[in-house]
C-alpha cells in the first residue's frame, strides 16, 4: 500500500519553496524556466534569488 502512495507523489510536476522534493531530477524556477537545478527526493526546495517560487520538474530529455 505504501508503495502505491509513493508512486502517486512522484507524478507531481511542481512544488513550492519550502516543500520537499517529491522526485529526484532537474527542476526549474518559474522566474527562470531556462535555468535547471538538480534536486534529490526529500530535499527542501529553496528560494530562488531570495524570493519564494514554484519549482517545475523538467520532462525527461528536455535540455
Amino acid at each position: 500500500m505504501k508503495r502505491i502512495a509513493l508512486l502517486r507523489e512522484r507524478h507531481v510536476r511542481s512544488a513550492s519553496t519550502g516543500t520537499h522534493c517529491p522526485a529526484s531530477g532537474l527542476w526549474t524556477p518559474d522566474q527562470s524556466p531556462d535555468e535547471a537545478h538538480t534536486f534529490f527526493e526529500g530535499q527542501v526546495f529553496p528560494t530562488y534569488q531570495g524570493t519564494p517560487t514554484v519549482w517545475r520538474r523538467r520532462a525527461a530529455g528536455q535540455e
